[in-house]
């Protein structure tokens, strides 16, 4: 037996994927909780199979309380990922806060019950609204405006609550824009990365809303992975943390990137309308003070990987038909 289990909710999901490798080279076991309704059950199963027994599936729903503690129990640390989307959540409240609220409690209670080291969270960026400011500081006012970005931001109240009254230590990680290899395409806040690329394969220019003023801090997904395991490991906790770049790239930037990452002879195209111009930037200062973290990969790059990365996926796909 390891001296170091991770129970892992959501993971099998898309940013999991890029964690679990990481935990691994660090001696931890892993415990992936995860109902699989969207879930890669084919890069699970490898993970299980390549990891000497170090790997294993729990396939069960975290709103179910009676499993979540039985299989918590014997984890030294927990990763909490699972969520419902923005969009679905908009759809549909009552799901997305039965999802959300009382998976987060039935994994927060029973970690606390079970004296587990430390619990990360996966809040999101979304929990200050419209900021009023750049770069967003975590102790900015926090105007969360759909259940989702609600759930997440009641999620980080808590865990407080937990640490207060069970000495429960966590810490909850604010992600920004999180791209890169293996997501879905229907990812709500870097799905325009996914509709220029369509666009540019075709032949096709991107096609702009606005003057393109709008931007997002986009932040690649294995630096999302090594932030995870810092929070993980720290020596300080119990705090929400911004995991970004600090950098606001405009979709107007973005376009070029992509267009010239792909190679393409296209110009953007702009449909003049009236669009709300909304802007994002981390302050990570105290991600590089408590988790010893910045990020590694600058959007150029990424957006250069993402797009080499794909490219070969397509490839692969061809050629499996063939």
């Amino acid at each position: 037996m390891t001296a170091k289990r991770v129970f892992f909710t959501g993971g099998a999901g898309f940013i999991a994927s890029h964690t679990i490798p990481l935990l691994l080279e660090r001696g931890y076991a892993v415990r992936i909780y995860d109902n699989m309704r969207r879930g890669d059950r084919e890069r699970t199963e490898r993970f299980i199979a390549e990891s000497g027994g170090r790997v294993e599936l729990v396939e069960k729903d975290v709103t179910n309380g009676g499993p979540v503690r039985e299989h918590i129990a014997g984890c030294t640390h927990v990763i909490h990922f699972p969520t419902m989307s923005i969009n679905k959540s908009i759809a549909d409240p009552h799901e997305s806060i039965y999802l959300n609220m009382i998976g987060n409690n039935n994994v927060f209670a029973a970690a606390a019950d079970e004296g587990v080291r430390r619990l990360v969270f996966a809040s999101t960026a979304s929990v200050y609204g419209n900021p009023k400011k750049l770069p967003m500081h975590e102790d900015d006012e926090l105007e969360p405006l759909t259940p989702y970005c609600i759930s997440k931001r009641a999620g980080e109240d808590l865990l407080g609550f937990y640490q207060r009254h069970k000495g429960l230590s966590w810490n909850a990680l604010r992600f920004f824009n999180v791209y890169g290899p293996g997501q879905k395409v229907e990812a709500y806040y870097t799905s325009v990365i996914n509709h220029f690329l369509q666009r540019l394969r075709a032949g096709q220019p991107p096609v702009i809303d606005g003057k393109g003023e709008q931007s997002m801090d986009f932040v690649h997904v294995h630096d999302i992975a090594r932030a995870v395991v810092a929070a993980l490991e720290s020596e300080r906790c119990d705090m929400p943390i911004n995991i970004g770049t600090g950098i606001d790239t405009s979709i107007s930037t973005l376009a070029k990137l992509l267009i010239d990452a792909v190679g393409a002879d296209v110009e953007p195209q702009f449909n003049p309308r009236d669009v709300l111009v909304a802007r994002r930037a981390a302050n990570i200062d105290r991600a590089r003070n408590v988790l010893g973290w910045e990020p590694t990969i600058t959007v150029e790059q990424g957006m250069a990987d993402l797009v080499a990365a794909t490219a070969s996926e397509a490839r692969d796909g061809a050629g499996d038909g063939e």
